[in-house]
């Protein structure tokens, strides 16, 4: 199916985490977005969860890197990145050397990041309408799952693992969703 190319307007920035108790959180200021299907969403925050919660062709890959966006309507936009077993990952080492001591601490980081590392050189993905994977599990959410995954290190994936061995939403059925696919 011809899908639209995602456009990534995604700069330098700077950015705080935050051990939120479900999950590892990057908070950005303004400034980056996505545009898909002629809308405009801006980029508020990325977060991990291990194994990752989306499959393709049945596999599911070590850790996943959920971007949320929203539109200025309030509609929500998720860029699912899959981390997969490889080299390190800069982007994801400059989260963890600002990784807060406490849970519900926000650190300021040191450092900026430019998320374009963090995205796969092939920008095709599959994109269908879901929900959120945390409660409220709220739908209407734009999902667009890139179709090629990231490498992470196995130490990368250790220090996730030793705050959540496992914080992912078990796979949900389709339920008669349209799965598309850009080429």
């Amino acid at each position: 199916m011809q899908l639209e190319p995602i456009n990534f307007d995604y700069q330098p920035t700077g950015f705080s985490v935050v051990d939120n108790g479900h999950t590892v959180q990057v908070n950005l200021p303004p400034g980056n977005s996505i545009t898909v299907m002629g809308r405009r969403y801006d980029l508020l925050q990325f977060h991990f969860h291990r194994p990752s919660e989306e499959r393709i062709n049945g596999r599911q890959f070590d850790m996943v890197a959920h971007l949320v966006h929203k539109d200025p309507e309030g509609r929500l936009a998720v860029v699912a990145v899959l981390l997969d077993r490889g080299s390190a990952q800069p982007v994801i080492q400059n989260v963890w050397n600002a990784l807060p001591l406490e849970k519900g601490e926000e650190q300021a980081a040191p450092s900026v990041i430019d998320l374009k590392q963090l995205l796969p050189e092939d920008k095709r993905y599959f994109t269908y309408m879901g929900s959120l994977t945390t409660p409220p599990c709220s739908e209407g959410v734009l999902w667009m799952v890139m179709k090629t995954p990231v490498h992470i290190s196995p130490e990368q994936i250790n220090i996730f693992a030793r705050l959540y061995p496992m914080n992912a939403r078990p796979i949900q059925q389709a339920s008669g969703r349209l799965i598309k696919e850009s080429n």
